[in-house]
């Protein structure tokens, strides 16, 4: 029987670009620093607090584009459960352990450092996500020296990050709840199952709908940003039952019709808008201050130990194997590269912190923290070498097969 071909993933297509969409995002973080510490530093933040029908530039980005981020995070997260990387537990299992330390050790050693202050300590879960655009253009940067496999491997962990990070908004940064909105946005979710249950395949239905879900979570006291993954999770894969992977399902039109706009637009003006610290009157010692300190550290130190840590004791207890081609020296390397959390992370910070000195701190921890793991991991990486497959590669794209 002829093997089926499968279409590539969004991710995919991403690997193989070379993730441009993360380097755009490094030079839109990078323009925003330069504009905030030079004399255009008052109209780009004036910028950012101009009102547009009720809520303000800054608010639109962080509660309306990132809707749309999250929209396609959540369809990835769908397909990849479904029918990709994910959908079978020999693929998912190095990744999801490896994510699960990520996960954890980051948030222990943010909230050790915090653990005086009920204030701070709330911001536990910034350190927690890896920015998947960030670290694959990182990636990108070292071409062939990095096996596809752990390009694929540090995909996957991030999609299990953006689940994980998705939850925690939900249940951890959610605002005093209106119950009335509440209720409208599940009557509207209802619908989208609906549509989905009934197989309409036209995406004009679920987008309508989508948007009048978006307004109403947004009024519930629940981040805005959750109606993008509902959305998601609504919208048909399988387009026939002879076709599960079909291109024309409304999954698959969707996904790709937003990947370019996702990359290329919505990260790069979140990045711009979020990423903009004015240094004036900041003293060294914001280094040491306990938010700045839990950021940096457990983004360097908590996500490389979390994740190698959690990877090394599932490879040794034979639960996962090591991914093909790929030494122990490179595995560490990219669980270095997994310390990269900007986009999440700083979206992440502005949910749990509504003061401004605390925000800043926030950013200047993302952004050592980031720029550490990314500058050391990409350095351990162009001097780590392959290591011959025991098996054939095609037997897997992620794992080595056994023997």
């Amino acid at each position: 029987m002829p093997h089926r071909v499968r279409k590539l993933s969004v991710l995919r297509e991403l690997l193989e670009s070379g993730a441009a969409g993360g380097l755009l995002l490094m030079a839109a973080a990078a323009l925003a620093l330069f504009i905030a510490n030079s004399p255009l530093a008052e109209g780009y933040f004036n910028a950012l607090h101009v009102s547009f029908a009720g809520l303000d530039l800054l608010h639109w980005i962080n509660d309306g584009l990132m809707a749309i981020f999250f929209l396609f995070v959540g369809l990835e997260i769908k397909r990849e459960f479904l029918d990709g990387q994910l959908s079978t537990w020999a693929n998912r299992a190095l990744p999801c352990i490896a994510a699960a330390g990520g996960v954890i050790v980051p948030g222990l050693i943010y909230a050790g450092l915090n653990a005086g202050s009920p204030e701070t300590v709330r911001g536990w879960a910034i350190p927690t996500a890896t920015d998947i655009a960030f670290a694959l253009g990182v990636l990108s940067l070292l071409g062939s020296r990095v096996p596809t496999s752990l390009k694929i491997f540090l995909a996957t962990l991030a999609i299990v990050d953006d689940l994980v990070a998705v939850l925690v908004i939900a249940v951890f940064y959610t605002a005093e709840l209106n119950t009335a909105a509440l209720a409208g946005a599940g009557i509207f979710t209802l619908v989208l199952v609906g549509f989905n249950r009934l197989k309409v395949k036209r995406l004009a239905p679920y987008l309508v709908m989508g948007v009048a879900l978006w307004w109403l979570v947004l009024l519930s006291g629940v981040h805005a940003t959750i109606a993008g993954v509902v959305l998601a999770m609504t919208i048909p894969l399988q387009a026939s039952k002879a076709a599960p992977d079909d291109a024309s399902s409304p999954l698959h039109r969707l996904e790709h019709a937003l990947s370019s706009w996702v990359a290329f637009l919505v990260v790069p003006i979140f990045g711009f808008a979020n990423a903009g610290v004015s240094f004036a009157g900041m003293t060294p010692s914001v280094l040491a201050e306990p938010v700045t300190l839990g950021v940096a550290l457990g983004l360097f130190l908590g996500k490389q130990i979390g994740v190698f840590g959690a990877a090394w004791l599932a490879i040794r207890l034979g639960i996962a194997r090591l991914p093909v081609a790929a030494s122990w020296l490179q595995l560490y390397g990219v669980s270095l590269l997994c310390g990269i959390g900007f986009t999440m992370s700083l979206f992440i910070g502005l949910l749990a912190f509504q003061d401004a000195a605390l925000q800043n701190e926030v950013k200047v921890g993302v952004l050592v923290g980031s720029l550490s793991s990314a500058l050391i991991g990409a350095t351990l990486l162009s001097f780590a070498k392959k290591r011959r497959p025991a098996v054939d590669e095609g037997s897997s794209p992620l794992s080595e097969g056994r023997s």
